[in-house]
């Protein structure tokens, strides 16, 4: 193994790899990321699931090795062979883990206060490649495993258990701070290196700041409540089911409006319905009740005023989202939106548009399609 080695570290490869390593994290950091853009699809599917375990365990289990090397059981072995490899490893899995969470999440973000959630999750795609110490830094690599460990059993329970709600929130959330304390303490006990080089206290107390950072976020509904995600939002003028399918009739964004299906301005007409049709994903078996939550902004008061709470029920296993609309007859002109949430109130993503009367029918681009 070891003349093994020695012929890699001669070969051409092996010499660009060698003269290029300050670039050699973020590069297996991407790889990991590219590798789950390209093979990863729905959290419930078999694969998706064994790979997110592979990625967890091995990570775990690469930051104990890293942080353990120096010490002489491990003098002589493969894995002080290799042990310059364990840095990239841990990036790998760090982008691979990071990337898939973007994935899910980005099917939950709406453009709402949910999208804070989601645009630190990307940040930490990319926030340690600007950090002097970067994966060195023990501080810096426990507090990644820990917000990828709690986001990891965020997702993974709910979609074995096919049930989820505050308490399972809260019950995975203290599974991942049992599991970081836990390999910390491991590690510690097991390396004078990690004694000499942090305060186990000072650790403990970040791990512990991030942990009620992440459930502040929870209850002010910050963060998307995953795996239910919203695939699509639209206001409509019509809404038909027809053998399976749902024929919606909308108003359509020009064409360099790309982020939005829907034109912001509802064009309707005296005694017209307005409704809202959306599409919810949810992992197979899993059952939640969904709420339409209909809002006008009252100019005077400079407030939102709720008028309807409307809720159906999500089954989860279609690709395509479990889809359901709600309707409202009568409505004033101005600025609405509609909340689709769940009931523990989290937001799934929001629809808004702003209802503009008019005597005639609106002929400037409508589409009619179906879901």
């Amino acid at each position: 193994m070891k003349r093994t080695l020695v012929k890699y570290r001669n070969s051409a490869f092996g010499r660009f790899i060698y003269r290029n390593q300050k670039y050699a994290p973020i590069l297996f950091f991407m790889g990991g990321f590219i590798f789950d853009t390209l093979t990863l699809g729905r959290i419930d599917r078999v694969y998706d699931t064994v790979v997110l375990c592979m990625h967890m365990t091995l990570l775990s289990i690469t930051l104990y090795l890293f942080n353990t090397v120096d010490e002489d059981k491990w003098e002589g072995s493969l894995i002080a062979h290799y042990s310059e490899y364990f840095p990239l490893a841990i990036q790998f899995f760090f982008g691979a883990l990071s990337s898939a969470f973007v994935i899910y999440f980005f099917r939950s973000v709406s453009m709402s206060k949910t999208l804070f959630f989601f645009i630190l999750l990307v940040l930490l795609l990319f926030a340690n490649e600007f950090l002097k110490k970067k994966i060195s830094n023990k501080y810096l690599q426990f507090s990644i495993y820990f917000f990828i460990s709690f986001t990891f059993f965020a997702f993974m329970i709910p979609t074995l258990i096919k049930e989820m709600n505050t308490f399972i929130f809260i019950v995975s959330g203290l599974i991942s701070l049992g599991c970081t304390l836990a390999l910390i303490t491991i590690i510690y006990g097991s390396s004078t290196v990690t004694r000499a080089e942090i305060s186990l206290k000072k650790l403990i107390s970040l791990i512990l700041s991030i942990y009620i950072t992440i459930n502040v976020f929870y209850y002010f509904n910050l963060i998307p409540p995953v795996p239910l995600a919203m695939d699509t939002g639209l206001v409509a003028h019509d809404v038909r089911k027809s053998n399976n399918e749902y024929i919606v009739t909308y108003e359509k964004n020009p064409w360099y409006i790309f982020w939005r299906k829907h034109h912001v301005t509802f064009h309707r007409q005296a005694g017209e319905r307005v409704y809202v049709f959306t599409s919810v994903f949810a992992p197979t078996n899993l059952k939640k009740s969904v709420f339409h939550r209909w809002k006008w902004y009252n100019a005077e008061t400079r407030k939102w005023e709720v008028t309807d709470d409307i809720d159906f029920e999500v089954a989860g296993g279609r690709d395509r989202g479990f889809r359901g609309y709600t309707y409202k007859n009568n409505l004033k002109e101005g600025q609405w939106k509609v909340e689709v949430i769940t009931e523990e109130e989290l937001i799934l993503g929001i629809v808004d548009f702003e209802i503009k009367n008019t005597s005639k029918p609106y002929k400037g681009g409508i589409v009619r399609k179906s879901f």
